[in-house]
């Protein structure tokens, strides 16, 4: 048996790959997997012998059952939809395993703190995937950043435009109950990227907030912050349309483009390490970046006056 063993919750899934991906090339045994969909053939390019579930209750009893036998889950690998995180995680600590999580970690504040209370009993501990503070580029840009105040804040322009089609209002990620809408779904690894380099929160206004898209202005402790985030196509660059590109990605720090396009197809790999190493990132690291986007989620939109993204303008 593997040195340590896993299970997958939300096999099915987009991001489920990159965590199978990520189990493998740590050394990890992918033992059991839970889907309520069964189109997860994915599974036999990194562990054939998985056991594979498609009803919560025999997942459980499984897991159980193998604790109980002296073989317990080390990990469970969560992917499943946002709104279910919380139940997820507090699964696995109940089951004696530690809990890697994508992002966002849980859709409120106030989730974290009850999983604080549940990991302090359980001895088990909380991971969440933060990929982009391990991308090359942005701890570049963090070190190069002074973390001493100054009364010039830096001048940031997010913009980040990530195609979906139809099915995607369809799912559950077009539910704002169940996927946190636009900030919380596609932003929030961006929004703790920013966090992390320039500082805590001091103000937040939001300008769009749509099914399709959001933007917002952000004050940190060290930066001016102009964000815009679509999944609209209609929104991508003419540029970027006639290239045929999908994606649109774009950080500009003080007027200087940041490149950060490539480099991320080993994040997830690179987070497992960190966190069998004991370095991952937990519920307290999370936790700024879900305070910004419920703030974000529940503000109410103001008129495009003083600092704004100026994609804003675009929007009709």
């Amino acid at each position: 048996m593997a040195e340590n063993t896993f299970a997958l919750i939300g096999a099915a899934g987009f991001v489920a790959p990159r965590h199978m991906k990520a189990i493998a090339e740590v050394g990890g045994d992918l033992v059991a997997a839970l889907d309520p969909n069964d189109s997860v053939g994915v599974i036999d390019g990194y562990f054939p012998a998985a056991d594979f579930f498609t009803e919560f209750e025999r997942f459980d009893r499984h897991i159980d059952k193998q604790r109980r036998k002296g073989q317990p889950i080390d990990y469970v690998s969560i992917c499943s939809p946002n709104y279910l995180h919380d139940a997820h995680i507090r699964f696995a600590l109940r089951s004696h395993a530690h809990a890697i999580c994508e992002k966002p970690l849980v859709l409120n504040p106030w989730n974290i703190e009850g999983l604080s209370e549940i990991e302090a009993e359980s001895g088990r501990r909380v991971f969440n995937i933060l990929q982009l503070r391990l991308h090359p580029a942005i701890r570049q840009l963090r070190e190069r950043m002074p973390t001493t105040p100054s009364p010039q804040l830096h001048d940031i322009e997010l913009t980040y435009i990530t195609s979906r089609g139809n099915w995607y209002a369809r799912s559950w990620k077009g539910d704002i109950q169940k996927s946190g809408g636009i900030p919380t779904n596609i932003g929030v690894h961006f929004f703790d990227m920013l966090a992390w380099i320039f500082g805590d929160v001091e103000q937040s206004t939001v300008h769009l907030s749509r099914a399709d898209c959001a933007a917002g202005h952000l004050v940190l402790k060290r930066a001016n912050v102009r964000w815009f985030l679509s999944i609209n196509a209609e929104h991508l660059p003419e540029v970027a349309r006639a290239q045929g590109q999908r994606t649109y990605r774009s950080i500009r720090v003080n007027g200087g483009e940041v490149e950060f396009s490539t480099g991320f197809t080993d994040l997830h790999t690179e987070s497992y390490r960190q966190i069998l190493a004991g370095h991952g990132y937990g519920l307290e690291d999370a936790h700024t970046a879900i305070e910004m986007v419920h703030g974000i989620r529940n503000a109410t939109p103001r008129p495009l006056t003083g600092d704004y993204h100026p994609r804003c303008e675009r929007i009709g």
